[in-house]
């Protein structure tokens, strides 16, 4: 957990540099943020290639200096693990069978099919009055076009099994996707919720904060800039409680359990994105105190669950698909919100009470995740009864 919240600690501090670093440039050495129509301002391609070299010596001193187990020593922390979890939690059932793909690849592309044809109806007035009710954007297609492709996907993927063709990265995917540990399928339900509320705030906190607190939408007024600007200091104040959390948390993490842990910084956060409905736009700080804090254990709790529950031979697989779930919600958050703001009166503001709810949700999941602490494990190796 230590390395986690370390992570997200120094994920924070970068955020307030990378969000300071145009402004630094051009106050403190006269860098010009300005550019003809079709550039980019010098500001942003610095900031761009000091990024680029931060990420290049990052990699490098993960490469150069990180510490690597054993193989010996992993089989070891892997079968701790199955003693802590249980053979169930860890060992799911045997690879997917062809048969079992093809259904489900039938069955996911013809709900995405249905969905489709649903969307058109109500689009074009074959369903009298559904647009009033459901308004249903454009984007919305893409939410069917998402659960077709997951079928064809199942289906490719049975014609392969069938076929005997599995030594492939495609089949590996597929197959562990369907072979998630039960600790990983839960934290995939608190992912999705966590993720499609931080969606919202980004997709709509500009508009949120220019339209509910300040009373404009116009982006030519000095008034609009203004609280865009505020949002966009808003952004560092969050990303500053983020960093400091990240120690508290690193702390806490020691001293209750961790699941209860990153409820209560979610339900922080959901305080604090249903506190903007309250709040005065100058005082919009505040809430940002709370959704900071609920940022620093989402980077960091979450994937330090995971990491005991995973097969450590699998890590790096199941570490990448775990970010399906944050590139999901992104897909449905950006599809699917503009239609339900727009049932709200095409009120930004409504995102944060999507957020909010989001949140809850996510910080509920989350007590009925299965948990063994990578540290448990390790001690059960480094010091056996």
């Amino acid at each position: 957990t230590t390395g986690y919240a370390m992570q997200s600690f120094f994920i924070g501090v970068g955020a307030v540099i990378a969000g300071m670093l145009p402004w630094a440039l051009t106050t403190w050495f006269g860098v010009s943020n300005t550019a003809a129509e079709g550039e980019i301002p010098m500001t942003v391609r610095i900031a761009f290639y000091f990024g680029g070299l931060m990420l290049f010596l990052a990699i490098l001193w993960t490469v150069l200096l990180s510490r690597e187990y054993s193989p010996q020593q992993m089989e070891e922390f892997e079968q701790a693990r199955r003693d802590l979890l249980g053979e169930d939690a860890v060992l799911p059932d045997p690879p997917r069978e062809a048969g079992a793909f093809y259904t489900g690849g039938l069955v996911w592309l013809a709900a995405g099919v249905l969905i489709a044809a649903l969307f058109y109806a109500i689009r074009e007035g074959v369903i009298p009055g559904a647009m009033e009710v459901i308004p249903v954007s454009k984007e919305a297609y893409v939410l069917a076009g998402l659960v077709a492709a997951f079928g064809v996907i199942q289906l490719v993927a049975g014609w392969m099994r069938g076929a005997g063709k599995t030594e492939n990265g495609f089949m590996e995917i597929v197959t562990d996707l369907f072979r998630m540990p039960l600790t990983m399928r839960q934290l995939a339900v608190v992912q999705f919720f966590t993720w499609f509320g931080l969606f919202a705030m980004w997709i709509y906190g500009t508009q949120a904060v220019t339209d509910y607190h300040y009373g404009t939408n116009n982006p030519t007024t000095e008034l609009y800039n203004e609280a865009a600007n505020w949002w966009a200091l808003l952004g560092g104040i969050r990303n500053g409680v983020a960093a400091a959390a990240a120690l508290i948390i690193m702390w806490l993490a020691y001293q209750m359990d961790r699941r209860q842990l990153h409820a209560l910084c979610l339900g922080l956060g959901a305080v604090g994105f249903a506190a903007t409905f309250v709040l005065p736009g100058s005082l919009l700080w505040v809430s940002m105190i709370g959704v900071g804090i609920g940022w620093a254990s989402v980077v960091s709790v979450p994937y330090a669950i995971l990491s005991g529950s995973v097969p450590a031979s699998r890590m790096g697989i199941y570490m990448g698909i775990f970010n399906i779930f944050i590139v999901v919600p992104q897909l449905l958050a950006a599809t699917l919100l503009g239609t339900i703001v727009l049932a709200f009166d095409n009120q930004p503001i409504v995102a944060f009470g999507i957020a909010a709810v989001s949140w809850t949700i996510a910080a509920i999941a989350v007590l009925f995740v299965k948990d063994a602490a990578q540290e448990d494990i390790i001690d059960a190796v480094e010091s056996p009864a």
